[in-house]
């Protein structure tokens, strides 16, 4: 392991230093939060939207103009996402939910029950380009009164779900997660990364990102572990135009090689719990953490979503 000249860099693979730019600092955006998550951004508004769970609100940055509220209250939402169409999806632990924000500012519930019971509390959430939305469920939210109602799981696992664009058909496409977390797709969504960040609460639990193969758009086959974190837990996570990983950890961000070689981490103050790229080319990296929105440029770009 080396470090930049920056001293928020570690560089473990020369081919970090082709990812990041060495001069670019962290800039703390904002703070003010209780528990950052859920980054989407919005290139056609330039803005990046982002959850404060506990606080109940979704808020908005906007570069040149700082930080707003979106919307309070927010059910306490956690994950976000954007649709095909442009339109945001969002994952709510009050409501046990996931729904679509319409353009007319309408709220569509996609999901809230499957089975004929309630889910545990949607998380993280992804949207394929076939229109599938696909959501992890754990029980964070009904841990407790911080970030969400407490309450007991009615659901026998802690599924990932993936939601049939056509007839909105709700099926478990894996069910053997301690606690499933963070979702993204490979570029060319051939694969499936789902994070398993049960560590938070169990020390004996791993800590560790599992890697899928999609088949014909709508099953998964050959779970295995596709990475295993030296520091915290993974949450949520992205991935770049080459296929790398760039995940959120209790030092920083974490970036693994699509072959799960740890390429390096960028060093945060705070423990992160998710991330976006964004930006006009996408090469900038907007990083949630405890209290705070951070940003850092790099020479990485994000896998393309609306």
């Amino acid at each position: 392991m080396t470090t930049a000249p920056s001293s928020i860099y570690e560089i473990h693979d020369p081919r970090f230093r082709h990812l990041i730019v060495v001069s670019a600092e962290l800039e703390e955006l904002y703070s003010g939060c209780r528990w950052a998550e859920g980054p989407v951004w919005f290139a056609d508004l330039n803005c990046l939207l982002f959850s404060d769970i506990p606080n109940q609100r979704m808020l908005r940055y906007s570069p040149g103009h700082g930080v707003s509220v979106f919307r309070e209250p927010s059910n306490f939402a956690n994950g976000n996402t954007r649709d095909r169409q442009g339109r945001l999806v969002t994952c709510e632990h009050g409501g046990r939910r996931v729904t679509r924000t319409e353009i007319d500012g309408s709220i569509t519930v996609l999901a809230d029950q499957f089975g004929g019971r309630r889910l545990n509390a949607p998380n993280d959430v992804v949207v394929k380009s076939d229109g599938s939305v696909w959501f992890s469920d754990p029980t964070y939210g009904i841990l407790s009164d911080y970030e969400g109602y407490k309450a007991e799981p009615e659901l026998a696992h802690r599924n990932v779900f993936r939601l049939d664009p056509q007839s909105g058909a709700l099926s478990a496409v894996v069910d053997d997660f301690r606690q499933p977390n963070g979702l993204a797709f490979s570029p060319d969504e051939k694969r499936l990364y789902v994070a398993d960040s049960a560590q938070s609460h169990d020390e004996t639990a791993p800590s560790h990102i599992r890697v899928f193969d999609v088949v014909d758009g709508s099953r998964l086959t050959n779970g295995r572990v596709f990475c295993n974190l030296d520091n915290g837990i993974p949450d949520g996570f992205r991935v770049d135009t080459l296929g790398n990983v760039w995940t959120s950890a209790g030092d920083g961000v974490h970036c693994f090689a699509p072959d799960g070689t740890l390429l390096g981490k960028i060093l945060v103050p705070q423990t992160v719990a998710n991330l976006t790229f964004g930006g006009p080319r996408r090469n900038r990296l907007f990083i949630t953490a405890t209290r705070s929105l951070y940003a850092v440029y790099t020479t990485a770009s994000g896998a393309q979503y609306p």
